[in-house]
Formats: C-alpha cells, structure tokens, sequence
C-alpha cells in the first residue's frame, strides 16, 4: 500500500514543500530511504522504528521504500520523523489517510514517541499558508511560533499517540496559545544614558546613528566608555513593525537561535561577535549555508568591539554586503541569499598600547607601530563608516558627579519622533513612483539611494559653498559624500526641518575627520 504525506524542508530561509511517500510491499524485510537524504534523515530509521513501537503500534515487517520528492533537493535535519512515521502507519493500515490530505507535517521523534523542537517552523507555516494547505502539525514546543502566520490551522502534537487519535477518532488537542504582551522591558540592554557620565559629544552621535540607522566608529583610549555607550544603544533604537519582527524572527528560526519561549522577536538585535571569528562565521557560510553575524543583526545592531583585532579577510568580506544589504553565499549545488540590513558600531583604541594622543597617560608605542596598527582597517572600510568620533578619557569631576543626564527614554522619543518622519516621507515616495522602485524599501535615512538623495538632500547656496569646500580640502570620495548628506538629513530630521541648512551640514562634516588619528 501507498501512502503519500506532505512535510516541508528550509532551504536558506525559504520552505520547499517535500512529499513522502511510503511503499510497503513484499520482497526482503527492510526500510530504504531515497531521495537524496542526509546522515540525520538516514538515521529516522531507527528513531521512528522505536518511536511507532514505543506508542502501541505495530512496525510493518514488510519492504518499506520512504521517497523524499523532490529527489534532486538535499534532505537535511530530524524534522522529516514525524511524516515517515504517519506513511509507515498509513502504508500499513494503522491510520486513516484521508484526515491529512491537506496538511503540512514536521517533527522531530523521540524513541518513546514524543516530539522534540524542529528549526525553521515560521517559513515552513508561511509556506504552508502560500501553498494552500488548511493546516500545519507541528511539536507542541513550536505551536506558538507557527501560530505567528495567520489564515492556517495550527496542530501542536505532544507524541505519536495524541496524534493518531486525532486522526482516527478525532480527539481534540487545544489550539497553541499565542500570548500578546505589551509594554514589557528590553532585557537586551542593563545601562541606560542617563548613567553614562560625560561624553555627551558621544552621546549626542549615538542619537544621530539611531535616528538614521548610520554607521558608527568611535576611537578612543582603554576604558572610556566605547563598549558601555555602544551596548546602551539599543536602549535608543526605534521598536520593530511587526513585518520587521516577523523578517527577524525568520532568520532566528532559521538558525535556530530563538531566545526560549520567545516565538517573536519584538526587540532589535544585538550582535557582538568575538574578533576571532571566521569570515563564514560573520557573513555566513557551510557545506549547508546558515546564515552569519551579520544576518542575526538584520534589522538590528552589529557590534565590533577592538575593531583592527578583526582579520582582515573577515571585515572585506563585509563591504559588499554593508553596501547591498544582502549577502549572497555560493556554492557548487547553488546560491542561497540571506537579508544583511544592520546597522554597524564598532570600537577601537588609537594604536597597540591603547593611549596614543591621551593628554595623561604617554604612548609607549613608535609612531610606526600606530600607523600600521590603524591601517589594519583599509580605507573603503573607513568610509562606509558615517560618524567616526573620538571617545576621550573622562574626567574625575563628570565621573563623581551625582546629577544624572537625559535618560534613554527621552532620547527614544526624539529618535522615534525622526524615524517617523522619515517613514511619512518614503512612503509618500513609494507611493510616487507607480511602482517603479518599489522593489527597494527605504525604513531610513541610511537606505536612500541617489535618486532619494538627489530629491530629498537639496542644499542651499550657503550649505554647497560649505560641501564644496569640505570635498577639496577633506579629500572626500562620492561615497562619503552622499554619506554625508545623509547624515545631514538625519541631523536636520531630529530638529524637525524640513529643508538642510549650514548648522545640520556642519554638524555632519564634523563626523567626517580629514584622516582617523592626526598623525
């Protein structure tokens, strides 16, 4: 008898319906497994095998034949258990098929018949919704993740057992609960501005590159405040749409890096890799390509912490995708591209020893030493950074001051009062365009493209005296002049003008140093 059950494999971050069909016939007593599978799918044999056992249910001691369609896509992960189960028992007479044709099945068995986590569960649902099935089965662990897809039935299956008596005598499992909870607190961040003591010049940058979605340099001596103003800035960071959320949690799912009982991502991420890390690791990469650093900060915050540390190999491999906000990976069986719009801060001390230019501790390193040590970051790379700023030491009187500055909380609604501003604007232009760009979303200021800049980044006379002064003597690229105006449009966002002047463009040339360090 022939069974055919419907599952789902994820394929970058994309689902790909996957038909299993189960033969029992006659011939030599054995389960075979085709269809192009890997060691994981190889071994449900013996997983599934238990698992019917353990549940009360006969093992056919027939031929089983188990087909993965399509042949020519690679089977990967546990995820296929639970359908070869239900075709081994609907191929032997166990079940009623029939209840199932328009289902879509994932999960992982355990040997006494109960169902484990599988990854990628919300494209595999959204999948199932844009294929046109009624319904997802899933472990009873990922039932509030599908249930994040609206307009599909979700089914959230403890064991083996619970299920076939839903199929067979229709035995009602509860719904998963998806729980809405508003105003709750980030639990990403434990500083909030108003304990920062000084840097206000800082401070004041952070909420230019919040407002904007800007890259960020800061440069400066050991124990500054680098490291404890960049993990503050999620504390300033607009929250997400829910399409921003949905697009995250994807990718978590994906990765299988969901925070536990957390089946949406409601926060923006915060991603600070160590600068050991491989160039796979930090853009993505494999025999089976997942996605990197610089995905998992998708819609978020990257943050390189003792920046020339980082390989060099590492940070090129970045440029591309900073620039297209995509990274495509390659490989011999195909290419597979993940989302990469994050938003980049990083750190680093002026040279080896940490204290060159510091006005009370000497530099022991040769002004060699220093120049080698800051070429380690190539000079494209230094462009695409927006705000580059110098983090000085903080004085004994600002750290011993008792009187607390603006909180992260005011900051958030100047921040949010620009982004929507900018939301007003790019929208009213995608509206606009009849469709022309409306293959490009533009959330912010850092998304605007030369069309945008040209229209919405017009400057006065005085304002182009003062950008083609600034080109000639800073030696500035076109890159960093379109930066440029960006910056400024982000500036003049948060003071709530419309058009650019001198004070909103001086500001953002300001963020622009002629070189890194005067050396």
């Amino acid at each position: 008898m022939l069974a055919r059950i419907f599952s789902c494999g994820v394929i970058g971050l994309e689902g790909v319906i996957i038909e299993v069909e189960v033969d029992a016939g006659t011939g030599q007593v054995m389960t075979l497994i085709v269809g192009l599978p890997g060691a994981a799918v190889q071994e449900s044999r013996e997983r599934v095998n238990a698992a019917i056992k353990n549940s009360g249910y006969t093992f056919p001691l027939k031929r089983i034949t188990i087909n993965l369609a399509p042949a020519n896509v690679r089977k990967e992960g546990p995820a296929y258990d639970l359908p070869i189960a239900l075709g081994v028992l609907a191929a032997s007479g166990q079940i009623n098929p029939e209840k199932l044709e328009k289902s879509l099945v994932v999960g992982e068995l355990s040997l006494d018949g109960s169902l484990r986590h599988v990854r990628g569960v919300l494209p595999m649902a959204a999948l199932a919704r844009e294929q046109g099935f009624e319904r997802i089965i899933v472990p009873a662990v990922d039932g509030s993740e599908a249930a994040l897809i609206p307009d599909i039935e979700v089914i959230p299956v403890e064991n083996l057992n619970q299920l076939c008596d839903w199929i067979n005598y229709g035995s009602p499992i509860e719904p998963p609960v998806l729980e809405q909870t508003d105003n709750e607190t980030y639990a990403g961040f434990i500083t909030d501005f108003q304990e920062i003591k000084g840097q206000e010049h800082v401070k004041r940058a952070l909420e230019v590159a919040a407002a904007g979605g800007h890259n960020v340099l800061m440069i400066g001596p050991p124990g500054s405040g680098k490291t404890l103003m960049a993990r503050a800035l999620p504390s300033i960071l607009p929250t997400m749409t829910i399409d921003e959320a949905l697009d995250v949690t994807r990718i978590y799912s994906v990765a299988d890096q969901l925070p536990p009982d957390t089946p949406l991502m409601k926060y923006r991420p915060f991603r600070a890799p160590h600068h050991t890390i491989s160039h796979a690791g930090l853009v993505g990469g494999g025999n089976w390509p997942n996605p990197g650093e610089i995905s998992l900060a998708h819609r978020g915050v990257l943050f390189l912490d003792e920046l020339p540390e980082f390989g060099s190999r590492v940070l090129e491999v970045m440029r591309q995708p900073m620039e297209d906000k995509i990274v495509t990976i390659s490989r011999a069986s195909g290419s597979l591209t993940f989302p990469a719009n994050f938003q980049l801060i990083a750190a680093m001390n002026p040279c080896p020893c940490g204290y060159y230019g510091d006005a009370v501790k000497p530099c022991s390193c040769s002004l060699g030493f220093v120049q080698k040590y800051q070429k380690r970051i190539s000079g494209p790379m230094l462009d695409r950074f927006d705000i580059q700023i110098e983090v000085p030491r903080v004085d004994y009187e600002k750290l011993s001051q008792t009187r607390l500055g603006e909180s992260s909380n005011i900051i958030l609604d100047r921040v949010e009062t620009a982004r929507k501003i900018q939301q007003t604007r790019y929208s009213t232009q995608e509206n606009s365009d009849n469709g022309e760009n409306n293959h490009r979303m533009i959330t912010c200021n850092t998304d605007m493209g030369p069309g945008e800049i040209r229209k919405f980044c017009q400057l006065d006379k005085d304002s182009e005296k003062l950008i083609r002064a600034a080109m000639r003597q800073m030696q500035l690229s076109a890159r960093a002049y379109h930066r440029i105006l960006k910056l400024a449009r982000t500036i003049a966002d948060l003071a709530g003008n419309e058009t650019i002047v001198t004070n909103h463009l001086a500001e953002a040339l300001q963020y622009r140093p002629k070189l890194m360090l005067d050396t």
